[in-house]
């Protein structure tokens, strides 16, 4: 076990997951009267009210605001919405395996899924789907929601498409198998430098381990020694996933994390023998967004002094939600635990002053100048924890990097924002692509060639500027002016992914983003001599 204070602030947190419990015959009997309560009040407006009701709309009402009382995130989900809910951390949904954008009125392949029943057909990115089951999609006003509903459906059943293809005179009819399709949580993977592989993971689901031991594995084969590994903005998952990936790193027999809850005893989780990556030297990068399942791998990896924590403070999610299913199929998320990392830290920020006002506290960052300068976090003494090698680490609210990377906001402006909002950089990057595919690729083979040799020229650039003209986006030559790095590795980073893949896209932004360098701070602390000087195991 770590060596740790005991601060105010776990007391606290430990005191309120130990409340002694009711007896069981008490409580029955308060719960009992206060379903009683419900029950009547429901027959009396059933009875009595002036108006007609929906009495199933004032339960789901009444069940929402009820968790409201209790945390941010103890949530209602209803029986038609679950099964969605749900895809991103099953791993996969039934479908015909494309992502697409809705273009001008048109259906664009973006990518076809690797693997998926499309792709095997040979449906590719710049196919613009016309017609669906012979019926007109093009130019008719559908809305995403309408797209999937007509191509999602159960495996095995079929949906015919009719594609529109440059050079291809003829509309193209593919008649498609729906299939399992993978969600992929592990977003890129490639060689940062001879010896640096970089792992992006978008959340910790199902199948997360599986694709990443895989890239983990191909990687190592490529000549890793050490690891970037990325969980910006990834929100979280499952525990368990969570606790897989610690494994990977830690050694044998080391908490990973424990858990307790008022009728939940502590139960911890510790590391086995057998780890992917239990040697080498690693950073993990974390920034507002990362919260929950990502703050328990950058937990235990900062509390063992195994890696790197480089970026902004992360989210601050330590409770622990189990579904619970109500009899009409709709189900609850209910917070049943808190969990802390291996020194003692809770990580739960505080949400007392409401779900709003929570919800709101990472938008606050900013105004806090929190995000932009290290001065702006002042951790308390009460929440201050020791690593095994005896460094300072801070609980109370998230992870904090051992290493703190601002956000540079200088280069924002109104017309960027635009041109995001309205889809202008997107559809102009696969409208390029779309039409310069082939000379693209003969002048740059691969994604690293990209990289090193494609830019934006100021021609190009005008081609976009007027793109965005003609949606609305008028010109404003102070924006460009301020926002060219940044529209420039935007632009780039998106016909990279159009002509490759996610990992090309994040190759383009790691190298050259101007607005969040976590990735280029952590590949310096990774080649001079950061990592030894702060201690970090090996």
């Amino acid at each position: 076990m770590l060596s740790r204070s005991v601060p105010l602030l776990l007391r606290a947190c430990a005191f309120v997951a130990g409340t002694i419990s009711l007896s069981p015959s008490f409580a029955q009997d308060q719960t009992g009267a206060a379903a009683s309560k419900l029950e009547s009040l429901l027959y009396h407006i059933d009875r009595m009210y002036v108006d007609e009701v929906n009495k199933d709309e004032l339960v789901e009402a009444a069940i929402v605001r009820m968790l409201e009382q209790l945390d941010p995130h103890s949530v209602y989900i209803p029986k038609e919405e679950l099964e969605e809910v749900n895809e991103p951390l099953k791993g996969n949904f039934d479908g015909i395996g494309v992502q697409f954008n809705l273009i001008r009125d048109t259906i664009y392949v973006v990518d076809a899924i690797a693997g998926g029943p499309s792709e095997r057909l040979g449906i590719r990115a710049g196919d613009r789907i016309i017609t669906i089951n012979d019926t007109t999609v093009a130019g008719v006003g559908f809305k995403n929601s309408d797209v999937m509903s007509r191509l999602r459906g159960r495996k095995g059943t079929k949906v015919k498409v009719g594609i529109q293809r440059r050079n291809e005179p003829e509309l193209l009819e593919f008649v498609i198998t729906r299939d399992k399709i993978p969600i992929f949580s592990v977003e890129a993977a490639y060689m940062a430098t001879p010896k640096v592989g970089y792992i992006k993971v978008s959340r910790f689901s199902a199948t997360t381990m599986k694709e990443f031991r895989t890239k983990l594995s191909e990687l190592k084969a490529a000549g890793m020694q050490d690891l970037i590994l990325d969980l910006q903005g990834n929100g979280g998952g499952y525990l368990r996933t969570a606790i897989e990936m610690s494994d990977e790193f830690l050694g044998d027999r080391r908490l990973i994390v424990y858990t307790e809850g008022r009728n939940a005893p502590r139960d911890e989780t510790f590391a086995t023998k057998d780890g992917a990556f239990e040697k080498g030297r690693l950073a993990v990068l974390v920034d507002e967004g990362s919260a929950s399942a990502s703050e328990i791998v950058s937990g235990a990896v900062q509390d063992w002094d195994r890696g790197l924590i480089v970026g902004r403070r992360s989210f601050g999610k330590g409770l622990v939600q189990r579904p619970v299913m109500l009899p009409d199929g709709s189900a609850v998320r209910l917070t049943v635990s808190r969990y802390f990392t291996p020194s003692g830290r809770c990580i739960q920020k505080s949400y007392e002053e409401g779900v709003e006002a929570y919800q709101q506290e990472k938008s606050q960052r900013l105004q806090s100048g929190e995000l932009t300068s290290a001065d702006s976090l002042h951790p308390a003494d009460t929440v201050k924890y020791y690593t095994m090698n005896k460094r300072v680490v801070y609980g109370g609210g998230g992870i904090s990097p051992d290493l703190f990377v601002p956000i540079d906001t200088s280069q924002s402006s109104n017309y960027f924002g635009q041109l995001v909002r309205r889809g202008v950089l997107n559809t102009f990057a696969l409208q390029y692509v779309d039409e310069q595919r082939t000379q693209l690729l003969k002048s740059y083979p691969s994604p690293k060639a990209f990289l090193d040799g494609f830019t934006v020229s100021d021609a190009l650039l005008e081609l976009l500027v007027a793109a965005g003209e003609s949606e609305g986006v008028n010109r404003e030559d102070t924006g460009i002016t301020r926002s060219r790095e940044l529209i420039d590795t935007r632009l780039k980073a998106l016909i990279a992914r159009d002509l490759w893949d996610t990992s090309a896209y994040w190759m383009v932004i790691n190298a050259e983003n101007p607005v969040d360098r976590s990735f280029q701070r952590a590949l310096e602390a990774l080649t001079d001599n950061t990592y030894s000087r702060l201690g970090m195991a090996r």
